[in-house]
C-alpha cells in the first residue's frame, strides 16, 4: 500500500462533521457581525440626531438576532410544532 492510497483510505474512513465550524461562527463570527451593525447604527443616525430611524434599525436588528438564536438553539423544530397545534387543535 502507497501513501496516498493509505491517506485515501483514512479521509474515506473519517465522517464529516461541522461541530468546529459551527462553533467558530457561533463564538467568532456573530459577535463581529453585531459589533459592526452596532456602529454602522451609530455613524448613520447617531451623528445626525437621527433617533427614531436609529430606533427602527434596532427592531430591525432584534428581529434578526432572534432568527440567528432560533437557527442556532434549533428551537425551530419546536416552535414549528407550536405553530401547528394553534391550527390543527
Amino acid at each position: 500500500m502507497t501513501a496516498t492510497s493509505s491517506l485515501i483510505t483514512l479521509v474515506a474512513d473519517t465522517p464529516l462533521k461541522t461541530n468546529n465550524v459551527q462553533s467558530w461562527i457561533t463564538g467568532n463570527l456573530v459577535p463581529l457581525l453585531l459589533l459592526a451593525v452596532a456602529l454602522l447604527l451609530l455613524w448613520l443616525g447617531g451623528g445626525k440626531g437621527d433617533n427614531a430611524g436609529v430606533m427602527r434599525r434596532i427592531g430591525g436588528v432584534i428581529v434578526a438576532l432572534a432568527i440567528i438564536g432560533i437557527a442556532i438553539t434549533g428551537a425551530g423544530v419546536d416552535i414549528g410544532k407550536w405553530l401547528a397545534g394553534l391550527f390543527t387543535g
